[in-house]
Parts: structure tokens; C-alpha cells; sequence
């Protein structure tokens, strides 16, 4: 068996996969509706919507398989992305690289596969629209055109996806996907007992920069900001653009004393930034944070608030001391 390779923009493909705070979700019909009617078109027993993330394949819709998710180890789907068009295997027992597969050997006993990759804005590969047989199969010319039609409807999704939950300036989650990401991330931490903490940050004085250079500067200022925190947070971490100059992180598995190093991290990165770009201003913020212990009974939405209590505090103290 051949495992799949992980595609050159990993690290980003799986950060836009996690942005989109799609996967561990409820089934929904518009990807259901794909599902069906693949499976109604190419009369196949196995239709399903997988989600490539960093060790497991997820599926959002499913037809045919009792289970929600496979090791990215063992998957069709992780060979898929690694391509630009339809990835087709129309006998897995004459293919060297899944003749042995565990998929093949065992349940669902897999024959025939083909996979259209599924793209997101930036071009990155998430996932696939693939249908499974027992059997082996001819796929002509025709047949992977109707599959990309049909993945095409589900790309239009996965946009309306991204608009809804991704800030189109930053690339930052926007509210709505900080808020469902931050509470699933929230509850993973709880179950594991790990610490965390929330960071809020505000931008000081951003009307000024807008006034005095402009509102392109002012979106570029942001642009800067939300690079600086990307950077400085870690790739498990939940970082967003709120809204205007407001900004959010949730750090998972970091204890009280390590969340002063991640504001710092984010001001010397700014700084940097500003020093390569010949940024014409300063941009400084105020970030305040709350530690949340593993075993309290605070939630998401108390910690952000008591975080944004905090930063608000600092920041009216910055004012008093100038």
C-alpha cells in the first residue's frame, strides 16, 4: 500500500480547511443533495463529500458507509488532492498503490474509485466529491465531466462557506467562524484538561492612521496586524479579525505565563513587518487576555469577555499614562 504524500501547501491548505469551520459538523442537505444525486447518476453503492484534514479523512456527506471518517493514512481522497483533475482508479486490484489497502482487502471492499478534488479560494484542495464500488469500472471522458459538474455545485458552497466565516481582508476567521471554531476548540481543551486562554486586541488610535494616510493605509494596517498574529500564535490556535480594528485568539495548551510571550510575540513581529514594508506609522494595540484553568467552569463566551474586559482596561491606562 502506497500512503498518500502531503501536498506542498499543507500547512496552508489544512489552515484554510480549518478556517472554513466546516469539519465535526451536522450533515447538510445542500451536500447531501450532491451526494444522492451522484450516487442516483453513476449507480454506485458509495457516494461521499471527504474532507482531507491532517491524519483523517472526514466526511461531510455519506452514502453507503456506516462511518464518519478513515485514516488519511489508508485514504482514496488523500492521493486525490495531491492532482489537478479527476483522480480515477478503475480496478484497485491491478494498482500496485491500493491492491493491498485495507479499504480493498477489507470492508467496503473498494474496486472502483474516482475522486474530484474540491477547491476553495486560493486554489487550495480540501476535500473531494468521490463515488465508491464494489466492482470494477469503465469511467469515460463524459462520466469525469458529469463528476466536476457536480463538484462544482459543491465548490459554490464551500465559497458561500468561506464568505461566511472568513474575514475577506485579513484571511482571518471573521466573528462567526471565531465563534465556532473558539467554542469547538474550547471544548476539545476541556475534555483533554488542558489550559487556555484568550487574548483580545484592539488598535490604538487606528482612526488617526485612516484620517491622516487614507483608508488604503488603514486596510493595509490590518492587513499587517492579522500577519503579525498568524505568526505569532500557533498552528492549533484560533486567531480572528472581529470587526473594524478588533482582534481575538484562543490558545489551546497554554498555561497562564506563557500568554504575556504570544502579546510580545505579536509586537515584535508588527514592528518587523512595519521595518520591511516602511509601513509610514506606528501601529500599536492593546491586548488584554483571560487564563482559563481546564478544570473551571467558565465558557467561551465568558472568557472572551472577561478578556475584552482587560484589554479595555490596559488600553484606557495606555491613555491615562500618555
Amino acid at each position: 500500500m502506497l500512503a498518500p504524500a502531503l501536498p506542498p501547501d499543507e500547512d496552508e491548505r489544512l489552515r484554510h480547511l480549518t478556517e472554513l469551520a466546516i469539519l465535526d459538523t451536522p450533515p447538510e442537505e445542500p451536500f447531501d443533495r450532491v451526494v444522492r444525486l451522484a450516487k442516483k447518476m453513476f449507480d454506485v453503492p458509495i457516494a461521499l463529500v471527504s474532507l482531507v484534514d491532517a491524519n483523517r479523512q472526514w466526511f461531510k456527506a455519506c452514502i453507503g458507509l456506516p462511518a464518519r471518517e478513515t485514516g488519511r493514512d489508508v485514504s482514496f481522497c488523500g492521493h486525490a488532492i495531491l492532482g489537478e483533475d479527476t483522480f480515477v482508479i478503475e480496478d484497485t486490484r491491478v494498482d500496485p498503490r491500493f491492491a493491498d489497502n485495507p479499504l480493498v482487502t477489507g470492508a467496503p471492499f473498494i474496486r472502483f474509485y474516482a475522486g474530484q478534488p474540491l477547491r476553495i479560494a486560493g486554489g487550495f484542495k480540501i476535500g473531494t466529491l468521490c463515488i465508491i464500488d464494489t466492482k470494477p469500472h469503465h469511467f469515460a471522458a463524459e462520466d469525469r465531466a458529469t463528476l466536476r459538474d457536480l463538484a462544482g455545485v459543491l465548490e459554490r458552497e464551500l465559497a458561500a462557506l468561506h464568505l461566511a466565516t472568513v474575514d475577506p481582508l485579513t484571511g482571518l476567521s471573521n466573528r462567526r467562524g471565531f465563534t465556532v471554531l473558539g467554542r469547538k476548540a474550547f471544548s476539545l481543551a476541556r475534555r483533554m484538561n488542558l489550559p487556555m486562554a484568550a487574548i483580545a486586541a484592539d488598535l490604538d488610535r487606528f482612526k488617526a492612521i485612516n484620517d491622516t494616510y487614507g483608508h488604503a493605509t488603514g486596510d493595509a494596517a490590518l492587513r499587517l496586524f492579522a500577519d503579525a498574529q498568524r505568526q505569532a500564535v500557533r498552528d492549533a490556535d484560533v486567531a480572528a479579525r472581529l470587526g473594524g480594528d478588533e482582534f481575538a485568539a484562543l490558545l489551546v495548551n497554554c498555561p497562564a505565563d506563557e500568554v504575556e510571550p504570544v502579546i510580545a510575540r505579536i509586537r515584535a513581529h508588527v514592528a518587523k513587518r512595519i521595518a520591511e514594508t516602511g509601513f509610514p506609522t506606528a501601529i500599536e494595540f492593546s491586548a488584554g487576555f483571560a487564563a482559563i484553568d481546564a478544570t473551571a467552569t467558565a465558557d467561551f463566551d465568558a472568557a472572551m469577555a472577561q478578556a475584552d474586559s482587560e484589554m479595555y482596561r490596559r488600553k484606557n491606562a495606555r491613555k491615562a499614562a500618555r
